[in-house]
């Protein structure tokens, strides 16, 4: 009866750290993207609009008689290019400092989740493979949990947490593009 709870829970330790992975990998590509794109008020867009339509007004102001009508538009225009900036920097410094602090915190619970798994199934394997799949790589993924048994390589938790942890941020990678 404990051999095949054992059993049990050794096939489905595996999948289970590699959805909590894969969860951790989607959230950090998630807070990546995020910082990326950021952000536009409305405000920004008014602003933006403004822009357009003064310089639009300017370049149809082109007679002689009309250059310093086109030149104070111009000048108005370049005022409130320089606000969107400094609006722009502002809220770039704001959502920086937020998404710094959350990817802070990510990385903090990734680390604890990471260390906590490796705890739990230390020297216990978290799965087997068959010996033929993985011919010369089957001593690197039975590290730490033990040798291999009934023709099968047992997978350890630390060599498992590496495979999860790459195919997670390839897969996030993919999705969110």
């Amino acid at each position: 009866m404990e051999e095949s709870t054992a059993n049990l829970e050794r096939s489905v330790a595996a999948p289970m750290i590699f959805v909590m992975v894969l969860a951790l990998q989607f959230l950090s590509r998630f807070f990546e993207i995020n910082k990326k794109k950021g952000s536009t008020s409305s405000e920004d867009l008014q602003l933006r609009a403004e822009i357009k339509q003064l310089l639009k007004e300017a370049s149809a102001l082109s007679q002689p008689s009309t250059f310093a009508q086109a030149a104070k538009l111009r000048r108005l225009a370049t005022a409130k290019e320089k606000e969107l900036a400094k609006n722009q920097e502002i809220h770039n410094k704001e959502a920086k400092l937020s998404h710094d602090s959350y990817t802070k915190g990510l990385t903090i619970f990734q680390v604890l989740t990471y260390l906590l798994l490796i705890i739990w199934f230390w020297r216990i394997p978290v799965a087997s493979i068959s010996k033929q799949l993985v011919q010369p790589f089957g001593k690197m993924l039975s590290w730490r949990a033990g040798g291999p048994a009934n023709e099968n390589v047992m997978v350890g938790i630390i060599p498992w947490l590496i495979l999860s942890t790459r195919v997670g941020k390839s897969i996030s990678r993919r999705i969110f593009k």
